[in-house]
């Protein structure tokens, strides 16, 4: 058998799994900050099922930072009740075990939502989302959020400056 049908056989395999895949569905039990969430699978019961999701794309201030506190209670309104069904796509784990995708609740990206209202930065560093770091500069030029401040401290200078 020549290798181009093995190639293309191998090709449609591949994507006709892929558009097979079930798509999970989760219910946000925790909201621990503004990019750092406590998902359940939809239909369990069991807290042993949790697990903590870090929102890729973005970089939140931390909870005891300035803009802190209204990035956690912003994913709150978006994510976190009873009617809210989130949905991810699990990339990988960071150094701390936590599991990192993108975070949809009702359909809304949770990390362009918030970048949108200025609660958190474009995480450039690992991020090539386009909607968000456009509207990262959106924010920044129409004072939304922490951008209001003349000199916001990204979270990864402010973890620096208070280590333990």
């Amino acid at each position: 058998m020549p290798l181009t049908p093995i190639i293309i056989f191998a090709f449609f395999l591949f994507f006709t799994t892929l558009s097979h895949a079930e798509e999970r569905l989760y219910k946000v039990t925790y909201v621990y900050d503004g990019d750092t969430v406590k998902l359940r699978p939809l239909g369990s019961n069991n807290a042993k099922d949790d697990f903590k999701l870090r929102l890729t794309e973005i970089d939140a201030p931390e909870r005891n930072q300035d803009y802190g506190l209204k990035s956690r209670r912003a994913l709150i309104k978006l994510c976190q009740g009873k009617n809210i069904i989130a949905s991810t796509e699990i990339i990988a784990k960071d150094k701390y075990q936590r599991s990192l995708g993108k975070l949809l609740c009702n359909q809304v990206d949770a990390s362009l939502y918030l970048t949108e209202r200025g609660l958190a930065w474009n995480n450039a560093r690992y991020s090539n989302d386009v909607d968000i770091y456009n509207a990262e500069i959106h924010a920044r030029v129409k004072k939304i959020g922490l951008w209001a401040d003349n000199y916001p401290i990204p979270p990864w200078n402010w973890r620096k400056m208070h280590q333990p």
